[in-house]
């Protein structure tokens, strides 16, 4: 089914349920003219200043829907660029469904998912990291979070981006005016200028991808997965973590036989803590499946808390420091048991899960670990996984743009890398419009938004 964008549509933009108010939109150059159709108070819709509102009635025909406050929005002064109404009645689920009803009927059409979002990106309101960022702001889960999201609609990527971007045009302007305008006398610059300008785009690009990490784990949450042998805590750390018995925990070796997930807020920081089947040979093909997925949880794990009981001998197997590039704290737990002589000298944390003895500590301790990987705090920029990927062609683009510069290839070489990096670097903001990436980001959006 097509769409277009001179159609007036209209959504619930509250979520589904009981609540003491709902909130319905229209957008559209009908919009107003729809509102007339369904309003009755003391002033049409259309005869309301902008930016303000007023108390009256939804109707169908003479039959009253329900008392309402209604604000009128006039083009380009409103969040999509166009004639925007918003209508704030009664929270109840069928009241809600009535009023969109009488505006749909009034000559507006149900919106799809996000297009009020996606009318304020092809209307120049924002580009597509800020819309990026509405969801972001939407789905935060934390301060940090929230902050970061905030920063992006406010248009802080977006600026980085039209920098970078703004550099190349000025490198390609002049190498393409040097091969058009031959008899002109225009001078390339000095290879020196030009390899430090270009390379100063790509340390720019590169200090970006940097933030990768950073923007995944304040929208998804860091993976930190508590493992090792069965019966040393791990479930019980889980709960202290959590604040409440969310694990079920036993003295039986083999409780934990499933991956178990759930999310805190560490000090603004979204942690997803996996709790995971304790590692040991086991007969058992149910047991057999959880430790697979404990395996599986530890390959794509940000953090390792791996949880010992200080009590007994060393397990086999056990190394002290990790080889692999993932970060790894080592927990001692029941430190109020003695400890077994195996343990002494080991650079470790003790804790003990029945008393909390030690998990400030730990808590200082992830933070550390996760900061000298991850985030950078004092960074406003965290990009996504679109990003990512088209800032990568954009640096290849300008890596192949560098070689030729140093093979001293034909300019006209260098100005095609240079253009494809353009291009990746527009697919960004979306000033190069590709259809088919602004389909996929609006359609994870809510209807209404």
């Amino acid at each position: 089914m097509t769409f277009s964008q001179e159609e007036t549509i209209a959504a619930i933009s509250t979520p589904a349920g009981e609540g003491a108010i709902a909130l319905v939109r229209i957008s559209g150059e009908e919009a107003i003219a729809v509102a007339d159709r369904i309003f009755r108070g003391n002033e049409k819709p259309s005869e309301i200043p902008s930016q303000t509102q007023r108390l009256g009635e939804i109707v169908e025909g003479d039959r009253a829907i329900d008392q309402v406050m209604l604000s009128v929005h006039r083009a380009p002064a409103s969040y999509t660029g166009e004639n925007l109404v918003e209508i704030s009645c009664h929270g109840g689920i069928l009241v809600t469904a009535h009023v969109l009803a009488a505006c749909l009927e009034a000559g507006a059409r149900a919106a799809r998912p996000g297009e009020f979002t996606e009318r304020a990106f092809l209307n120049g309101k924002m580009d597509l990291t800020q819309a990026e960022a509405v969801i972001d702001l939407i789905r935060a889960r934390t301060d940090v979070a929230l902050r970061s999201a905030r920063e992006q609609l406010e248009g802080r990527l977006g600026a980085r981006i039209a920098a970078l971007r703004g550099e190349l045009v000025q490198l390609l302007a002049h190498i393409e005016a040097a091969i058009d305008f031959p008899e002109e006398g225009i001078v390339p610059d000095e290879d020196a200028r030009l390899r430090s300008r270009l390379d100063s785009v790509r340390q720019q690009m590169r200090d970006l991808l940097a933030t990768v990490d950073q923007g995944r784990i304040l929208r998804e949450g860091l993976r930190a997965v508590i493992y090792g042998p069965t019966n040393a805590g791990k479930s019980s750390l889980l709960n202290r973590l959590l604040g409440y018995e969310r694990a079920i925990v036993s003295e039986k070796p083999g409780t934990t036989r499933d991956t178990i997930e759930e999310v805190i807020n560490l000090r603004g920081i979204p942690i997803r803590l996996l709790d995971t089947a304790g590692l040991r040979e086991s007969a058992d093909e149910i047991e057999r499946e959880g430790i697979a997925r404990t395996e599986r949880s530890l390959a794509g794990a940000d953090l390792l808390l791996e949880v010992l009981d200080r009590n007994v001998a060393k397990p086999a197997g056990f190394m002290e420091n990790n080889a692999t590039d993932q970060s790894h704290l080592v927990l001692l737990n029941k430190s109020d048991l003695t400890e077994h002589p195996d343990w002494q000298g080991v650079d470790a944390l003790r804790i003990c899960c029945l008393t909390e003895n030690g998990l400030e500590g730990l808590e200082e301790a992830i933070i550390e670990k996760i900061s000298q990987r991850h985030l950078q705090p004092e960074s406003g920029v965290a990009i996504n996984a679109r990003h990512r990927d088209c800032l990568r062609r954009a640096l290849a683009s300008c890596d192949l743009a560098s070689s030729t510069l140093n093979g001293r290839l034909a300019p006209e070489y260098m100005a095609v890398d240079l253009r494809a990096a353009l291009g990746a670097l527009d697919e960004i903001t979306g000033a190069a419009d590709t259809e088919e990436i602004r389909d996929a980001l609006f359609a994870q959006f809510c209807i209404g938004k």
